[in-house]
């Protein structure tokens, strides 16, 4: 699995496709799986809450730190049969993959949600074996429920156009509009295209959508086979009773803005 993870960790540093998997969907069918922001731009003073979740099959995905040694994400990143690390890189800025310890998939998480169009949770935590280094602050989540013409700021590891692989790697930001194309949803937060078609896409799953330092959703869907439609996240309010429950267990807690 050595061997695999070297390969992983080269792809990564090129910049590996996005985990292609099982997606959230309540509504029509995915199009495809959350990736990179398309149209975003570079964001490394708020990668400091982000690290990148790295499969032994070659999937990348974006996590973000709620703990010292706890990365929430989407389940489809860590359901699939294999190894998994986080990566991030040291002061040095050389590579580094920390081991999992332990992994919790959202109980309403389904692998065949997409395939037969069934409700699905796309949520997962991870453990670490160690500790992230101090320079990594645990980001503020929210338990907020927004609507319809808000503005949410998505941002993720993955791709800065379709396709374009070696462009992972990068951490991008981009504000988008909230959509409400089947009426206000208790699990679910829609963001419309913005400029130019920017989006999520390959690589951005599991990443962060929030308003100002909150984040109030995690990345799981983009639509269009060349991403640029509308982006999808996953709701962190109604899931909070699980994030904390999941957090005690491991003896921490995430940091919930305005609790």
């Amino acid at each position: 699995m050595a061997r695999n993870f070297g390969r992983t960790r080269r792809a990564a540093r090129r910049g590996a496709v996005a985990l292609l998997g099982p997606l959230l969907c309540l509504g029509p069918p995915a199009s495809g799986p959350a990736g990179a922001v398309v149209g975003g731009r570079p964001a490394p003073e708020a990668a400091g809450s982000a690290v990148m979740v790295l499969s032994s099959n070659g999937g990348v995905c974006t996590g973000i730190v709620v703990a010292a040694d706890a990365v929430l994400t989407a389940g489809h990143c860590v359901a699939a049969r294999a190894e998994h690390r986080v990566h991030y890189k040291d002061e040095a800025g050389a590579p580094v993959l920390a081991e999992i310890a332990a992994r919790a998939l959202h109980p309403g998480y389904d692998a065949g949600a997409v395939a037969g169009r069934r409700r699905s949770v796309d949520l997962a935590l991870v453990r670490l074996a160690d500790p992230l280094p101090s320079r990594f602050v645990p980001a503020a989540l929210s338990a907020a429920m927004p609507r319809a013409g808000e503005r949410l700021t998505l941002s993720g590891y993955g791709v800065a156009a379709a396709g374009v692989a070696r462009s992972t790697g990068t951490y991008r930001s981009v504000e988008l509009d909230v959509i409400e194309p089947y009426g206000p949803s208790r699990i679910l937060v829609w963001l419309a295209a913005g400029a130019g078609g920017a989006s999520a896409c390959q690589g951005d799953s599991g990443g962060p959508i929030g308003a100002g330092s909150a984040i109030l959703a995690v990345s799981a869907w983009a639509a269009g086979k060349a991403c640029g439609g509308v982006s999808q996240g996953v709701l962190l309010g109604p899931q909070r009773d699980w994030i904390d429950r999941t957090l005690s267990g491991w003896r921490t807690a995430a940091r919930w803005s305005g609790a």
